[in-house]
């Protein structure tokens, strides 16, 4: 895939872990090229938290493939970012807390953390999306709905 007209870069992935990686690459890839490095720490975590899901459950059938969206927010110049998952399942993920020694269960309260606002919503077709948001700003303030130090 790759740029559309707007600046949305569109990309493909198997269900596969190794994927998660190459998406926070190009993702890296595409906020250096807008200038918006500023939210790489925050973005990359997200998107890695919601392409792991899509791999671990979404349950994508043979033949489909995951897909990321990422689109930048310019009001005068870039400052904002929309990240979307989407897959072919109508599993939707949701916010829990996870127990205390569970060695998962915590990436939607990184998501929720992390990005001004996330959801859920149907697709065009079959499936879902997962998307987060960080809202353009002009003054500067950092973006984010907190700070996870882990």
């Amino acid at each position: 895939m790759g740029c559309v007209g707007d600046g949305t870069v569109v990309l493909r992935w198997r269900r596969h872990p190794s994927s998660v990686g190459l998406a926070r690459l190009e993702l890296r890839k595409s906020l250096a090229g807008w200038g918006l490095s500023a939210l790489e720490d925050s973005a990359v975590l997200v998107l890695s938290e919601l392409v792991t899901n899509a791999v671990r459950h979404a349950r994508v059938p043979s033949g489909r493939e995951i897909e990321t969206r990422f689109l930048p927010m310019v009001p005068p110049k870039p400052s904002g970012l929309r990240i979307e998952v989407h897959d072919t399942s109508a599993l939707r993920p949701r916010l829990r807390a996870a127990e205390p020694d569970a060695c998962d269960g915590r990436g939607l309260l990184l998501v929720d953390a992390l990005a001004d606002e996330w959801g859920v919503a149907d697709r065009v077709g079959v499936g879902k999306l997962v998307w987060a948001l960080w809202r353009p700003t002009t003054d500067g303030v950092e973006h984010g709905g907190g700070r996870c130090d882990i």
